[in-house]
């Protein structure tokens, strides 16, 4: 089971990650309609999270700090984005929520497998 759940978080986060950098791509080729400095860094933060997505899932140490980190970094730039885009605060919460169950799975997935392991 914390494989599956490991697994789970590991494609979500990657899957943000990737959601992220294609959105600044298509924005940047459509027409910025934010600063350059804030497309390079949801692309940025994107490919983190999308790295830290693998550390995450072979349980490298300091790999689920690094993913919040991402996480966090990307929260930042769309509560940004969101000021110019008048996206609103729905969509804030919606992304903390997601980034709070990706990290929920990841956490229970690594500590289900040291409790198995005795350490």
């Amino acid at each position: 089971m914390n494989d599956a759940m490991l697994t789970v978080a590991a494609l979500g986060m990657f899957s943000y990650g990737a959601y992220e950098v294609g959105w600044a791509v298509v924005d940047l080729i459509r027409g910025a309609r934010l600063e350059l400095w804030a497309e390079l860094g949801l692309m940025l933060f994107g490919l983190l999270l999308m790295l830290a997505a693998a550390f995450v899932r072979v349980r490298l140490p300091g790999g689920l700090p690094f993913a919040i980190g991402a996480l966090l970094g990307l929260q930042a730039l769309a509560v940004h984005s969101a000021a110019h885009l008048n996206a609103g605060l729905a969509p804030q919460i919606g992304r903390g929520i997601l980034a709070g169950v990706l990290v929920g799975l990841a956490y229970a997935g690594q500590r289900s497998e040291v409790r198995k392991s005795g350490v």
